[in-house]
């Protein structure tokens, strides 16, 4: 069970770490690392839309926040005949797949690539 905490911290710390970054990967939306600013020069402070939909609602940034860490806990504690790295490497991809996809659907919601 220990090797399982262990694969899902370790994850969830890359998830937590570049999150933002995937943020401004996934919209280009001007995102930066937490040590280079965050959100200060985001799209959300433009007068004209396009607006990044993760930084705009709440509810979009931590529902794919929250998708993409339970993700990567499923992947952790279910069992499996795998090694404590295959748990971790199959957590760690968790993170762009289901980022992707919520970035995908939150984008396509909010109608962020029709906006010019």
């Amino acid at each position: 069970m220990r090797a399982k905490i262990l694969v899902f911290v370790a994850a969830a710390a890359v998830t937590m770490t570049l999150f933002i970054n995937f943020c401004n990967w996934a919209y280009r939306c001007g995102c930066q690392s937490w040590w280079a600013g965050v959100a200060d020069h985001c799209n959300i402070h433009a007068a004209s839309p396009p607006h990044c939909p993760w930084c705009v609602s709440a509810l979009a940034g931590y529902s794919s926040f929250g998708v993409i860490l339970a993700s990567q806990a499923l992947v952790a504690f279910v069992p499996w005949r795998g090694g404590a790295a295959g748990r971790l490497a199959l957590a760690l991809a968790t993170f762009p797949l289901a980022g992707g996809v919520m970035a995908l659907l939150w984008g396509w919601y909010a109608g962020y690539w029709n906006a010019a």
